[in-house]
């Protein structure tokens, strides 16, 4: 439906009969290819290249007006209000969750930041090594326990700062009701950060009026995973986190005025973002919005999700297949994640590229913490691993979908799994070994 927008889909890969195959790129979770509006825009825009701010050439200034214009575009697609929120340009959402958790260090001083078991590496160890934190747990399908994030506010008397929970989980899609857990966060004097990297090139996304009981206060996203990918991200966040003390990056770019023995920072977002930035990043990111916008995140959210219902329905044929997914359409973005029985994920994974030219993710996805969960890993079993770390980890294959996937596409994959989940004895054989893992 959308192919006709997105770069690079007509690639041939070679698969292990000599034969060359129509790649499938079922690792959109990961990273998507770029549009094609976003080629032609890096490409024309590279004619009025230059640096940024202070440059009194013409190209300095149409570069620079390009890009503090585009805070402002950012901001309306997440329809966060300019007079309240900036959009800080860093380099992908782990960094911008590594700035939010050195930036708030004033705010949050000993009390609690609460994280889920849910997450992602990402939007968990920049608070675990700085912060006491305590985890939101999930239930036995992977969905997060609201009545547990409840009793942990309770338990903490007003001493939790902060909720850092994702969108939407990398491992199983699964959306988080974002702001009902904000309304219970700010009902209990803690505010709320949202993982939006697998939710914002998905879904729509509101962050509400501040005057709304359940409005975000920060997010963060990638450009990598939004049709985008020139190395740009970005954090959402109120104007007044950044007023006070200083960023944990300072240099050119970040200061008024610097004397040998004072010196006065720009405001923000200026002083957050030291160094030359990513121009090009920044204009990629922009001409993706702009392209999404144009396409319709309902559209894309509502056809990705047709992909969804049409794949689980399809994978109950695979014999031997274990799905980790509780069926609910409505609250997840395109990603699936399953097990062969009998088979590592590692050979599902390198028989579906070297049979059919399928590119899919398989481990842990990092997100450890999550996949124990939900493959019921026991701590018998990850002593184990400490003491050996040449065995196999536990882990699963995850398909991601883009807007540009196809059903031909889903069939191709259904094909391929139904032979290799008929056949574990004979898979376990020919990629007993396989390079790659």
């Amino acid at each position: 439906m959308y192919r006709k927008y997105v770069h690079g889909l007509n690639t041939l890969v070679p698969i292990e009969n000599g034969r060359r195959v129509l790649y499938i790129n079922f690792d959109n979770a990961a990273t998507t290819p770029p549009l094609i509006s976003v080629m032609k825009e890096i490409n024309y825009f590279s004619h009025m290249y230059s640096s940024v701010h202070r440059g009194t050439g013409y190209k300095s200034i149409i570069s620079s007006m390009r890009y503090d214009s585009s805070r402002d575009v950012v901001l309306d697609f997440l329809k966060a209000d300019p007079r309240y929120y900036t959009a800080i340009f860093v380099k992908n959402t782990t960094e911008a969750i590594n700035k939010l958790s050195y930036r708030l260090k004033d705010k949050i001083r000993d009390g609690v930041v609460l994280s889920t078991y849910m997450e992602h590496h990402s939007n968990d160890l920049p608070w675990r090594y700085r912060y006491n934190v305590d985890y939101v747990e999930v239930d036995e399908k992977g969905r997060l326990s609201l009545d547990h994030l409840e009793h942990l506010l309770k338990k903490y008397k007003g001493k939790v700062r902060l909720v850092a929970v994702t969108g939407a989980s990398n491992v199983t899609g699964f959306i988080n009701p974002i702001h009902k857990i904000a309304e219970i966060a700010h009902k209990h004097g803690s505010r709320i950060f949202v993982d939006g990297a697998q939710l914002v090139p998905h879904h729509p996304v509101d962050m509400k009026p501040m005057d709304h009981p359940g409005h975000i206060d920060y997010i963060a996203f990638s450009a990598h995973k939004m049709y985008a990918p020139f190395g740009t991200g970005v954090l959402v966040a109120p104007k007044d986190t950044f007023t006070d003390g200083l960023s944990e990056n300072v240099g050119g770019g970040t200061v008024d005025l610097v004397t040998p023995k004072e010196v006065i920072w720009a405001p923000p977002p200026e002083k957050e973002e030291a160094g030359t930035p990513n121009v090009f990043g920044v204009v990629a990111l922009t001409e993706s919005i702009r392209s999404l916008k144009k396409l319709g995140m309902n559209c894309i959210s509502s056809y990705e999700r047709q992909l969804t219902k049409y794949t689980l329905e399809r994978l109950k044929e695979v014999p031997n297949i274990i799905i980790y997914d509780d069926g609910d359409i409505k609250n997840k973005v395109s990603i699936i994640s399953f097990n062969i029985q009998g088979l590592y994920h590692g050979i599902v994974a390198a028989a579906l590229s070297l049979e059919g030219g399928i590119g899919v993710r398989n481990g842990c996805f990092c997100a450890q913490p999550y996949i124990q969960k939900l493959l019921k890993v026991t701590q018998k079993q990850i002593e184990e691993y400490k003491e050996d770390r040449n065995l196999l980890r536990p882990g699963a294959v995850r398909i991601s979908y883009g807007m540009y996937n196809t059903l031909d596409e889903i069939n191709v994959l259904v094909e391929l799994l139904k032979h290799i989940g008929s056949n574990v004895e004979y898979y376990n054989r020919k990629y007993k070994s396989p390079s790659f893992y």
